[in-house]
């Protein structure tokens, strides 16, 4: 069955940097988009990039622009997102996902119908 597990997490001083790593097993890499969420308390899941099957275009959510690069390795089945100069703002569990899909909104959660279990990041000083 599709799986999908994150690492990476971590507690970070703001302007600083983590990598988050989602290694997928149950389905091959380049035929699924996948996605990277955020939740904070409170607050609904947030869309922050997603990476899509095939030819690897990518989006990013208007607040991480510039700041967080997604990259996909098919040979070890795992996506990345690298997150440099972050903000208390960035706070939360953020989890992969991946879908069968392309042509939706890539970024909102109900496109992604297989879900990790999330790795926290939080941004303090």
């Amino acid at each position: 069955q599709v799986q999908l597990v994150e690492f990476g997490g971590g507690l970070v001083q703001p302007g600083g940097s983590l990598r988050l790593s989602c290694i997928v097993s149950g389905l091959t890499l380049d035929s699924y988009s996948i996605g990277w969420f955020r939740q904070a308390p409170g607050k609904d899941r947030e869309g922050v990039s997603c990476i899509m099957r095939g030819d690897g275009n990518f989006a990013y959510t208007n607040s991480v622009k510039g700041r967080f690069t997604i990259s996909r390795d098919n040979a070890k089945n795992t996506v990345y997102l690298q997150m440099n100069s972050l903000k208390p703002e960035d706070t939360g569990v953020y989890l992969c996902a991946a879908s069968t899909y392309d042509n939706r909104d890539m970024l909102h959660p109900s496109s992604y119908p297989y879900w990790g279990q999330g790795t926290q990041v939080t941004v303090s000083s």
